[in-house]
């Protein structure tokens, strides 16, 4: 079944010059397709409305910070199952955890800083398209 996701590559992404490198990740993936894709650094109404679900977490503040500390780069990607499909490639939140071959087993350092995010969900998927991409919703 085909779905669409959000992905954002975060700012320690960009900083350390690993686009082009987990872009070709999702590039290579048979059947999946990049149908959105904008460089921009987000503004704190955005984040408080991506991360709204953790307002009041102890993580919260510092990673809205963190994402508004330099350029993102936002992509919609389309395919069979990609949902479940770039969660896996992503590799869990904690680096130490990932796997070999996922982004964060490859490239992550530490949880807070995490590289990627991948939507958990299709109603996530649909409600953070509309947010970032919200011509294509």
């Amino acid at each position: 079944m085909s779905q669409r996701t959000l992905v954002l590559l975060k700012p320690d992404a960009v900083r350390r010059g690993l686009v082009g490198e987990i872009l070709g990740r999702i590039e290579r993936k048979a059947g999946w397709s990049i149908d959105a894709l904008e460089l921009r650094t987000l503004d704190r109404a955005t984040l408080e409305q991506h991360y709204g679900e953790h307002v009041g977490k102890p993580f919260y503040e510092p990673l809205v910070e963190f994402m508004a500390s330099g350029p993102t780069v936002a992509l919609v990607v389309t395919g069979e199952r990609v949902i479940e499909g770039m969660r896996a490639l992503a590799g869990p939140t904690d680096p130490i955890a990932a796997a070999p071959g996922s982004i964060r087993g490859d490239f992550g350092t530490i949880v807070r800083e995490n590289l990627i995010h991948a939507s958990d969900s299709e109603a996530s998927a649909e409600r953070e398209i509309k947010l970032f991409f919200p011509e294509l919703g």
